[in-house]
């Protein structure tokens, strides 16, 4: 039925108004998911700062993988101002801003590369149209036709730049896909200090990494011993509720969160 209308509209004096129609609603569609997913987004950011009110103390170390704009950084330093802080951002641009933003501010670190697996540099994916979405390989994006220069960055290990006498409590990694390369950079790092750790991770992205979420379970839970939790269910059970690797898993397959948390 449907190609036997579109069949008669196509080539007729209706075919213009169908079109702006059509537009309209896809239009609208695409809003609608976009209006969804930020406020998912928002849920996500709320989670985070809770579990970081409840983790962190005012001397505490933390890292910013993925520092972006600084929003979160903002946090950290508000909760912990007298600790010692790591923020990382690939994108040139950014990492100017983040510098100008807070660059003068006593034991914070900023650095203008990419953490991975290993070190040297790398072609990497500045969406210029949307900067979140922006990594070192192109992924799934939610919008159509996003605008993508192709810029080369430094990468780096995490193991090489945290000195080994800093006691971390906290990471947050938000790499768009290359968070197990983050993770095997800094595995001694995550080891010695089993901080609690809030990542994203979630299909349309890390799969283009050829990622799986065993192998994040693998690393986290089995070689350094965090448990894995969604972070709503970490802040309801006060830490006791964590996810089996089959659940969290599942999690990934089916999309149903795409933000996670590790912490002992």
């Amino acid at each position: 039925m449907f190609d036997l209308i579109k069949n008669m509209v196509i080539g007729s004096f209706m075919e213009p108004l169908a079109r702006k129609v059509h537009a309209k609603f896809a239009d609208e569609r695409q809003a609608d998911s976009t209006s969804k997913l930020e406020d998912i987004n928002l849920s996500y950011d709320m989670q985070t700062i809770e579990v970081m009110k409840r983790v962190l103390k005012t001397d505490s170390n933390c890292i910013d993988v993925g520092c972006h704009q600084g929003s979160m950084l903002k946090e950290i330093l508000s909760l912990a101002p007298k600790g010692s802080h790591f923020a990382f951002e690939p994108i040139p641009d950014m990492y100017q801003g983040l510098l100008e933003s807070f660059g003068s501010i006593q034991g914070l670190s900023i650095f203008g590369c990419a953490l991975s697996d290993a070190t040297g540099s790398t072609s990497f994916q500045h969406v210029t149209s949307n900067p979140a979405y922006s990594g070192l390989r192109q992924r799934r994006y939610d919008r159509p036709n996003e605008q993508i220069q192709e810029i080369f960055v430094k990468t780096e290990l995490l193991d090489d730049l945290i000195p080994s006498d800093v006691p971390i409590r906290y990471i947050k990694v938000d790499v768009e896909g290359a968070e197990l390369q983050v993770f095997l950079g800094g595995i001694q790092t995550i080891k010695n200090n089993l901080p609690v750790i809030v990542f994203e991770h979630g299909l349309g992205a890390a799969d283009h990494y050829g990622t799986t979420p065993e192998s994040i379970f693998d690393l986290l839970s089995n070689q350094c011993g965090l448990r894995l939790f969604l972070m709503s269910s970490w802040l309801e059970s006060n830490g006791t509720d964590s996810l089996t690797k089959g659940a969290f898993c599942d999690h990934f397959y089916r999309g149903n969160h795409f933000y996670f948390m590790a912490a002992v």
